[in-house]
């Protein structure tokens, strides 16, 4: 079955209320989007941040943007202080410059990108 996605106004209004709530000063909420995906087989993975790399940035002269999936089959299931930390986990993904890039886990530090 083909992956489908859809625009979560809920999710993007639950980001934008956690980068106001928890100071996430650097992330602009306007360039932040947001999907529900169905269909992953993935197992373990309620979300995923995409970011915009500066080859495209140039190419379509924009800004930098980010997109957050919620796979729902996952995601949905669980209680809303879980939602929480799972989008904190993945705004955590975006570095301090706002950059288009992501920062990666530090595996030395698995607490890195904890909510």
């Amino acid at each position: 079955m083909a992956i489908k996605y859809h625009p979560a106004p809920d999710v993007k209004k639950r980001i934008t209320e956690l980068i106001h709530s928890h100071g996430f000063k650097n992330v602009t909420p306007e360039r932040i989007y947001c999907f529900r995906s169905s269909g992953s087989s993935s197992r373990r993975i309620l979300a995923r941040i995409w970011s915009f790399p500066k080859i495209w940035q140039l190419a379509l002269y924009m800004e930098p943007r980010y997109v957050i999936e919620v796979l729902s089959e996952r995601y949905d299931r669980l209680p809303v202080h879980k939602q929480d930390e799972v989008l904190i986990h993945e705004l955590r993904h975006i570095p301090k410059k706002f950059s288009g890039g992501l920062k990666k886990h530090d595996h030395d530090n698995p607490r890195s990108l904890r909510a």
